[in-house]
C-alpha cells in the first residue's frame, strides 16, 4: 500500500530546516518532537504474534499531545464516553463567537490572555442574554471549545458553543424550553460579546497583561491603542447559531468532529513533493467547495504551529448548569423537570467504537478486542513484549532547537 504523507512527515522532513529559519517557543519545540516521534521505534511499544500462523508484527506507542493528528482518536473516544451521561432528551443549538481579523496578530502574541478573554465574553454573553426574560429567562449550560484555525491554516480565533435548547428557571423549579427553530437573538449576542470582549482587553492592558513584539509596538502608545479599538468597536463581530439538531446520538457524533480537532488532519493532505505541502481545504465562500492549495514545507509547518496552545491552557470548558461544580447535581435536576415536562428521560447514548482506540493487553492469549492477524485473516494478534524505546531513532529526528519565544 502506498505511503500517504501525514503532518509528521512533513515535521520529519523539514522541521530541522524550518527551527533554522523561525524562532520557536518551547511549547512549540514539544510538539515538533512529539508530532515526529509519534508511533516510531523513539517512543517504543510492542511485539505482536498471530495465535495461529506466528505472523509478528511490531506496533510502536502514540505521543498523546494534543495537537497531533494521530492520537485524537483515543482522547475523543474517553471524552465522548464521559459525556454521555451529560446528554439531555432535547434539541441542541451551536452558537459560535469568532474574533475580528485584526485581532489576530494580537492574539498570537498575546494567546493566554486573548483567548481566555474570548471564553469569558463569550460564555458571559450567553449567560447573560439566556437569563434574560424578554428571551429566555433561564439558566442555561453548554461546553464551548476553542479552534484557532481556518481551513487554510490560516488565524482565525472561534469558540463553538453547544447548547441545550433551553435551561432551568429562575427558581429551578421548572425546564424553560427554547422554541424549535430559534434559540437568541443573534444581533443581540454580537453587540454584548463585542462590548465585554472590548472591556475585557482593555483591562488587560492596564493590568500589564499585554505583551507587543514587531509591528504592534505602535499599540503601546496611548493615541494608538484608542484608535485600535474604537476601530475595532465600529464594525460588527460574528456571532451566529446553527439550525438545531436532534437528540443525545445526534450531538454525540457532532461533538465528536468539534472537539478534538487539530489544525489538520493527515487524511486532507494529499502530498508532499519537491517541497511543497498540498493539501484540501473547503472554500466555504463558494458553497464548500473542494479545493486544493500548495505551501511551501515550512510555511506549512509555520501554520501549523501558530496553533499551539499554552502549556496549561484548556481549550474545552464548561459553563451555566454544565460547569464542573455541580454538574451531575444539574443534569439530574434537568432530566427530572424535563420529564415532568412531559419529555421521556434521555438514555445514555454510545457511539459506535473505533476497534484502533480500543486498549491491548499484555497477556498472552487471545482477548475479544485482539486484531484480526493481516497474514492469515483467521488468527489474532497477541501482545507477545514489549519494545524500548530506541534511543538512536530518538537521536535521529531533528533537534528542536533554535530561538525559543516563550
Amino acid at each position: 500500500m502506498e505511503h500517504r504523507p501525514g503532518v509528521a512527515d512533513v515535521f520529519r522532513s523539514f522541521g530541522a530546516a524550518y527551527l533554522a529559519e523561525h524562532p520557536a517557543s518551547s511549547d512549540q519545540r514539544r510538539v515538533l518532537r512529539a508530532v515526529q516521534s509519534c508511533k516510531t521505534a523513539a517512543l517504543g511499544g510492542h511485539k505482536s504474534k498471530c495465535d495461529l500462523c506466528g505472523h509478528e508484527e511490531f506496533f510502536y506507542n502514540s505521543c498523546r499531545n494534543r495537537h497531533c493528528p494521530k492520537c485524537q482518536g483515543a482522547a475523543r473516544a474517553k471524552w465522548l464516553a464521559d459525556r454521555t451521561s451529560e446528554l439531555l432528551e432535547t434539541p441542541y443549538f451551536h452558537v459560535v463567537f469568532t474574533l475580528p481579523d485584526a485581532l489576530g496578530p494580537l492574539g498570537l502574541q498575546n494567546k493566554s490572555v486573548l483567548y481566555a478573554i474570548l471564553f469569558r465574553a463569550a460564555a458571559e454573553t450567553l449567560l447573560e442574554i439566556a437569563g434574560n426574560p424578554k428571551h429566555l429567562g433561564a439558566q442555561i449550560g453548554f461546553l464551548a471549545v476553542l479552534h484557532t484555525w481556518g481551513q487554510r491554516l490560516d488565524h482565525h480565533p472561534h469558540i463553538h458553543c453547544v447548547v441545550p435548547g433551553g435551561g432551568l428557571s429562575q427558581d429551578r423549579s421548572r425546564w424553560v424550553s427554547a422554541r424549535d427553530s430559534f434559540f437568541l437573538p443573534v444581533r443581540v449576542l454580537s453587540r454584548l460579546f463585542r462590548g465585554k470582549f472590548l472591556a475585557y482587553l482593555r483591562g488587560a492592558l492596564e493590568q500589564g497583561r499585554l505583551k507587543f513584539h514587531g509591528e504592534l509596538i505602535k499599540l503601546q502608545e496611548d493615541s494608538q491603542w484608542k484608535a485600535f479599538l474604537h476601530g475595532l468597536s465600529r464594525i460588527e463581530w460574528v456571532v451566529y447559531t446553527k439550525p438545531p439538531f436532534g437528540g443525545p446520538l445526534q450531538v454525540l457524533k457532532y461533538l465528536a468532529r468539534y472537539t478534538h480537532r487539530v489544525a489538520i488532519s493527515d487524511q486532507r493532505i494529499v502530498s508532499l513533493e519537491d517541497g511543497k505541502v498540498t493539501f484540501r481545504y473547503k472554500d466555504y465562500r463558494c458553497g464548500n467547495i473542494q479545493r486544493t492549495m500548495s505551501l511551501d514545507a515550512t510555511e506549512f509547518i509555520r501554520r501549523f504551529l501558530q496553533h499551539v496552545l499554552p502549556g496549561s491552557f484548556h481549550r474545552i470548558r464548561y459553563y451555566g448548569f454544565l460547569s464542573n461544580r455541580a454538574r451531575r447535581q444539574n443534569v439530574e435536576l434537568a432530566r427530572k423537570l424535563l420529564a415532568s415536562s412531559g419529555v421521556a428521560p434521555s438514555k445514555p447514548a454510545s457511539l459506535p467504537q473505533d476497534p484502533s482506540t480500543q486498549s491491548t493487553t499484555l497477556e498472552p492469549h487471545s482477548q475479544p478486542n485482539d486484531p484480526l492477524c493481516p497474514a492469515c485473516k483467521k488468527g489474532h494478534l497477541v501482545i507477545v513484549g514489549r519494545l524500548d524505546p530506541d534511543s538512536r531513532a530518538v537521536e535521529a529526528l531533528p533537534n528542536p532547537v533554535g530561538n525559543d519565544t516563550s
